[in-house]
């Protein structure tokens, strides 16, 4: 792959980032099934605090160091299951040259490829969503999984699924929350899961704080799941989870 000649690859980052990692829960096997990697400061500043110092100048160094730091951190901790890694697809020029540097950061680090999930938010209103789609097409061919995050509150939904199936979706928080007192939530909820299993996506609840939200997905047909009603995200760390 060659250098890309269309981005901003050398502009200096300016700051330090840390990674912490959240465990997505299989409750079903009680096992992690994966650890999502999310941006701290160097000194453990929130993801907020961090974004907030992202700019046009350097969303593309800011892109990759997070991925590099994403896979460096999780093949130094040795942790188990996969790795799901938050991408910006404004941040991207060319697919497959952007991915030059996590394609050597995986095999310097002897980190499986095969265990790495790519997953972008709903939230972000992305210039092209055909861009996008090329852009998950281009991960896939890698052999790199893909995620849509936060699905059911941002700009592509449904349109975007009729275009790209990813391998994974993840529902958004603001549906997961209260749902055992929402009729609505639950008939939207119920709604994409039936999607999903006619489709063949695994299917993700985030967001999840309290007993009766874990007990009614749970009796509800949800198997993966990921809040902090199981762990809070932890610092270039991971600890045992303590299945309810």
């Amino acid at each position: 792959m060659s250098a890309c000649l269309t981005c901003n690859c050398r502009q200096p980052l300016g700051f330090g980032i840390k990674m912490a990692f959240q465990p997505i829960v299989d409750i079903s096997s009680q096992s992690v099934f994966a650890y999502e990697a999310l941006v701290r400061g160097e000194n453990g500043e929130g993801a907020g605090q961090v974004l907030g110092q992202v700019t046009g100048k350097n969303k593309y160094t800011f892109d990759q160091t997070c991925r590099v730091k994403a896979i460096e951190t999780a093949s130094r901790i040795n942790i188990p299951g996969d790795l799901s890694i938050n991408f910006m697809p404004n941040a991207i020029y060319e697919p497959e040259t952007c991915l030059a540097t996590t394609l050597e950061t995986a095999k310097t680090t002897n980190f499986d490829r095969n265990k790495i999930i790519f997953e972008v938010t709903e939230q972000e209103q992305v210039v092209s969503q055909e861009f996008l789609v090329e852009v998950f097409e281009a991960y896939r061919k890698e052999g790199f999984r893909t995620a849509i995050d936060d699905f059911g509150s941002g700009y592509a939904g449904l349109n975007l699924l009729s275009d790209f199936q990813p391998d994974i979706l993840k529902i958004d928080m603001k549906l997961i929350r209260d749902i055992y007192q929402s009729k609505v939530k639950q008939t939207l909820v119920r709604s994409i899961q039936q999607i999903s299993e006619e489709l063949g996506i695994q299917l993700i609840a985030e967001g999840i704080e309290t007993e009766e939200e874990y007990k009614y997905l749970r009796d509800n047909g949800m198997t993966l799941m990921q809040g902090y009603y199981f762990q809070k995200p932890l610092l270039e760390a991971i600890q045992h989870v303590n299945f309810p």
